[in-house]
């Protein structure tokens, strides 16, 4: 196990973050939620370990403390449950499951519980979180008035305020709200299991649920050893609450790795563990990627997706520096998703 690799460095830049480490100037992100403003000249400790290893959407310095103005921090509330617990970032917070459905009653309250549950969230889970903005809007073409929330687990980034997507979809109104779900923090609202934050759903008023990771999924080129494996942990959780539950396939056209190209092996493996059933919306004209999966437990559904449309919505058309061109299918998959969530859901 690698120890911490932390330097000490001096903020020459506040926006865009930007420190100095022996002499050289290093691209940084800060939770400013979590460690406080940062100011030009303050002197801080950050993480080097991602940027030195050089890493595509993790290739950042991430702060770690704020000597100059980041240690006089005060806890706010009452909350006493602790996310990232027994971590130097270990902090309290307000769990969301205490707005969920309380399952552990008797006699008539018992069924009264589990007949809510049945009436519960539609849930879309997803496979990486690239998939966000398309299914959201998609579902947002297809059911106006829909509300729509995203349930952010592990398996990519952590914090819940790195996405600038998640932030831009809630400024447009395509997402209700935003939960982290533990090991993920920092979202409007905490959950410690992705299943009591999907209990917690209906009562938050959302009427379908999109469930994945946030920014950068985690890889080590092995069959289980990836943040794909968060899709099955997610789709358990929601078909163990009874919930209507949908996989968004992760697709490609020009991935340059074949694991990836066609169906992803990430979505291949989910769909060969579960232990239950699923809808899989899929684009239209994608059903050749899943001639094997006909006979399959699981339930194929061929959705007409508007690629065009969305390329023109403003929102992210580009993955792992290809763009919606050269990728459609991996746009389309999403697009497919969404609009079948609102289906199920209006």
């Amino acid at each position: 196990m690698g120890r911490l690799q932390l330097r000490r460095g001096v903020v020459v830049s506040a926006d865009p973050l930007e420190v100095d480490v022996d002499g050289e100037r290093r691209r940084t992100w800060a939770d400013e939620a979590m460690v406080g403003e940062m100011r030009e000249g303050d002197e801080v400790v950050v993480n080097v370990a991602a940027l030195d290893l050089g890493l595509g959407s993790g290739g950042f310095d991430v702060v770690h403390v704020n000597l100059t103005r980041g240690l006089g921090g005060e806890a706010e509330g009452n909350a006493h449950v602790m996310k990232l617990n027994y971590t130097s970032l270990q902090h309290p917070v307000e769990p969301v499951e205490g707005k969920g459905i309380q399952l552990f009653l008797s006699g008539p309250e018992q069924e009264k519980g589990t007949d809510e549950r049945m009436g519960g969230v539609r849930v879309a889970v997803l496979p990486l979180h690239g998939h966000l903005a398309p299914a959201a809007w998609a579902a947002a073409q297809a059911a106006p008035g829909l509300r729509v929330g995203y349930v952010q687990t592990g398996g990519g980034a952590l914090p819940g305020s790195l996405s600038r997507d998640v932030k831009e979809l809630r400024e447009r109104g395509l997402l209700a709200g935003h939960v982290t779900a533990s090991p993920a923090y920092g979202g409007e609202h905490e959950a410690l299991s992705t299943v009591g934050a999907l209990d917690a759903a209906a009562t938050l008023g959302w009427d379908a649920a999109l469930v994945g990771p946030g920014p950068g999924i985690i890889g080590s080129d092995t069959a289980y050893g990836h943040g794909g494996m968060a899709a099955l942990d997610s789709a358990h959780a929601a078909l163990s609450l009874d919930l209507p539950t949908a996989i968004s396939p992760r697709l490609s056209s020009a991935d340059p790795r074949d694991r990836h190209r066609g169906l992803s092996h990430h979505t291949r493996t989910v769909l060969d563990l579960l232990l239950a059933p699923v809808d899989l919306p899929i684009p239209d004209e994608s059903q050749e990627l899943f001639a094997h999966l006909a006979d399959s437990k699981h339930r194929l559904h061929p959705v007409p997706v508007d690629l065009e449309s969305y390329s023109a919505s403003g929102l992210p058309v580009s993955t792992m520096g290809r763009s919606i061109s050269e990728d459609p299918l991996f746009f389309e998959s999403p697009l497919a998703a969404g609009t079948f969530l609102a289906r199920v859901a209006s």
